[in-house]
């Protein structure tokens, strides 16, 4: 899916999700990453949404966001509660839902000037 044009000069901006993989800045991502307005982390571990473990967020949390919006793949899949609570004891907020609401709500935050980070697991 082709999500529409946006100003991309704020940061890394989500072009566009889908079996294909994720768009951003006119490059393709076929492996689970995590993005950030002004980094990208390639092949991040997590396989799929059920191995997500604290120490996967970790990577996340060290760019130092207000919010992780986590996406889970073609399904919203929330992770274990130590792995949820295990965030928000750090005073980061987070969300989970399917990866394409995911990159959606990632480039509205980040638009909007917020400290946003997302994982995004493509399984």
């Amino acid at each position: 899916m082709r999500f529409a044009e946006a100003d991309d000069s704020s940061g890394n901006l989500v072009e566009g999700y889908g079996p294909e993989g994720i768009l951003v800045g006119g490059r393709r991502f076929h492996r689970s990453l995590v993005l950030a307005p002004d980094r990208i982390i390639e092949d991040w571990e997590p396989s799929g949404p059920r191995d997500l473990v604290p120490e996967h967020l970790e990577t996340v949390l060290a760019l130092d966001p207000q919010v992780i919006v986590l996406g889970t793949g073609e399904e919203q899949f929330f992770p274990p509660p130590e792995v949820y609570f295990w965030v928000l004891e750090r005073g980061v907020g987070i969300e989970v839902m399917d990866t394409g609401a995911a990159c959606r709500t990632y480039n509205i935050l980040m638009s909007e000037g917020r400290r946003v980070a997302a994982g995004l697991i493509l399984a």
